[in-house]
């Protein structure tokens, strides 16, 4: 029985916290907040690719194409999981769970946390922001409202647990986030 115990301690060491949620919804920003209380690595997977291709995002995207976007983001995840032998913290693309294979990888590497936001604040934070090829459209207000109505289900289906980011501090989110996975924790030793 000692053993089994010890055993699961061990996976639960090895678990990552992996952020979740629609562009603009805090996982870069909270992911550092995070990667400082634990101590630990913080990793974006959008910037392991723009490194890996010597591209931006929406350079990628313009040149290749989203769905070859959406390739390299499985490519990155499968290299994370293998790679990987400390606890990190991991903020991902906004659309990566989308894949059914991401999905399976995220939930095999840790704690997936969808970090929820209202689309009147994600188009709020991002109106003027150029830097996201998804919302280069004529109207960023309704392609928000209907990629968010879209991809919630994955997110809610992907999530271990869900964090409502809607006006809270990073502060008050962080501690949220933390208690949870400390509650986690607690119930696998």
């Amino acid at each position: 029985m000692t053993e089994s115990v010890n055993e699961l301690r061990e996976v639960r060491v090895m678990h990552h916290i992996i952020l979740i949620g629609f562009m603009g919804c805090g996982k870069t920003t909270i992911g550092k907040a995070l990667s400082a209380y634990y101590q630990w690595e913080i990793i974006d997977t959008d910037k392991l690719i723009e490194d890996m291709q010597k591209q931006s995002v929406s350079e990628i995207f313009a040149e290749h194409g989203e769905e070859f976007f959406r390739r390299l983001e499985t490519e990155v995840l499968e290299k994370l999981d293998k790679e990987l032998n400390k606890p990190c913290i991991i903020a991902t693309g906004g659309g990566l769970p989308l894949c059914e294979e991401n999905r399976r990888l995220l939930k095999k590497m840790g704690d997936v946390v969808y970090l929820n936001v209202d689309a009147g604040i994600v188009y709020q934070r991002l109106k003027n922001d150029t830097t996201r090829p998804l919302l280069a459209t004529s109207d960023p207000q309704l392609k928000i409202n209907e990629m968010l109505a879209k991809r919630m289900p994955v997110y809610e289906q992907t999530a271990s647990f869900i964090i409502d980011t809607n006006n809270k501090t990073i502060t008050e989110i962080n501690k949220e986030i933390s208690g949870k996975i400390n509650s986690i924790k607690f119930e696998t030793t």
